[in-house]
């Protein structure tokens, strides 16, 4: 049981460095896209404010990681370790392949999929999904779209003519969106990890350690870059202005604060996307279409990844 255990926890740490590495530049794309920031300031930006923003969560957005936390119940240890590690294995393999083509895809939609693809390949009765916890998730993952357009649009309306040096207001913007996306995913995968720590009977490490942890290695992906992402969500999905893109991150922004606020677990993909979207102008529909395609895909792609990888684990 150690083995699978630790397994475990070193696929939550890949997992939390890939969502730094793939995830993150999503926030400094309309930054860099517009010209308010050069690529390797904007990973600088992202890097220290998803640090702090992850490193804070735990103080002061628990519930986030709380409805992550209670997606699935087991009926025994080690049946959970099993789907747990095919769970991640499947998050980081779908991640890379979607990074080699510059798309942004969300660690939590994977990760939804990937709980569900495990506990189906486990049979009926071994696992008990909690309603409560997944309409919470599935909510923060419904709203971030229409939500991103509408507050996108919003925001270009009200700023319209009336900012001076928006490139300047867009630097503080970005690290704004990066700091959210901290505490955002940060949670998500504190909760992973909490729950490693619970399955190997060592509860003894503190919230806020684990919180540190998380923080790092995900600033740590995060400033290993993550250009093909930031190129496609900020320069080729339309064309942004330092307006525009400032209006799309302030959009973001109230987006991934609301959720926050309320407990919901929320994609900053989705919603960033979305609120380019909304605020830029000519939006490149091959390109979002592309986008699109790969959120549906990550369902069943992740699903069957785990179902098999849980079939493979379980003997």
């Amino acid at each position: 049981m150690t083995i699978p255990v630790h397994l475990a926890r070193l696929l939550v740490l890949a997992v939390i460095f890939v969502n730094g590495w793939t995830d993150a530049p999503n926030a400094i794309a309309t930054a860099v896209g517009s010209g308010a920031l050069s690529f390797r300031r904007g990973v600088f930006v992202a890097a220290a404010c998803n640090f702090a923003g992850a490193a804070a969560a735990c103080l002061c957005f628990p519930a986030v990681a709380d409805t992550m936390g209670n997606l699935v119940a087991f009926p025994d240890p080690r049946s959970a370790v099993v789907v747990l590690n095919a769970a991640l294995l499947s998050i980081v393999l779908w991640a890379v392949a979607a990074w080699r083509f510059g798309l942004p895809t969300s660690e939590s939609h994977a990760l939804l999929a990937g709980l569900s693809g495990g506990a189906v390949a486990l049979g009926a009765g071994a696992a008990q999904l909690s309603i409560g916890a997944w309409l919470r998730v599935l909510a923060g993952l419904a709203l971030s779209l229409p939500a991103g357009v509408a507050a996108g649009r919003l925001f270009r309306r009200l700023l319209a003519g009336r900012v001076r040096r928006p490139a300047s207001w867009q630097r503080g913007a970005a690290a704004l969106t990066a700091l959210l996306h901290g505490v955002q995913d940060g949670q998500k995968f504190l909760a992973l990890l909490l729950l490693t720590d619970g399955l190997g009977g060592d509860s003894s490490t503190s919230r806020l350690t684990l919180a540190l942890l998380t923080a790092g290695v995900m600033a740590l992906g995060t400033a290993l870059g993550g250009k093909p992402i930031v190129e496609k969500v900020g320069s080729e999905l339309a064309c942004l202005s330092p307006a525009d893109g400032l209006a799309a991150d302030l959009g973001v922004g109230v987006v991934l604060l609301t959720c926050s606020l309320m407990g919901l677990p929320a994609s900053t993909t989705h919603a960033k996307v979305s609120a380019i979207c909304g605020a830029g102008q000519n939006t490149d529909k091959h390109v979002a279409r592309q986008m699109a395609r790969a959120w549906v895909l990550t369902f069943p792609a992740c699903g069957a990844m785990a179902f098999l990888l849980t079939k493979v684990m379980m003997g």
